[in-house]
């Protein structure tokens, strides 16, 4: 088994990845000896916000690289579960009409 998942930072920032071992990777991250970016103490506390299990490692870094690239509101509506808003949040489509 495999999991994408979203942390929240303390400064209110997204960290997105993805890993084999979920319960491991908390306490990396909440030890400061995670990734780099949730290394600096500004960043910790994180709290898990989002995950999914999946079959396969491979399949969950996929995803992990898909949510890397969207922006903040899109990340918000796939943790709080608005799946029919991530079409029309794709990045481009948020700033309106040009004017």
């Amino acid at each position: 088994m495999a999991w994408p998942y979203i942390l929240e930072c303390a400064d209110t920032s997204f960290y997105v990845g993805s890993t084999v071992d979920l319960e491991r990777r908390l306490t990396q991250h909440s030890s400061g000896e995670g990734a780099a970016y949730t290394r600096p103490r500004r960043r910790r506390p994180v709290r898990l916000v989002w995950s999914v299990e999946m079959a396969r490692i491979d399949d969950a870094f996929a995803l992990e690289k898909q949510i890397q690239n969207w922006g903040r509101a899109k990340r918000i509506a796939l943790i709080e579960g608005r799946l029919s808003d991530l079409p029309m949040l794709a990045r481009g489509r948020d700033r309106g009409p040009q004017g």
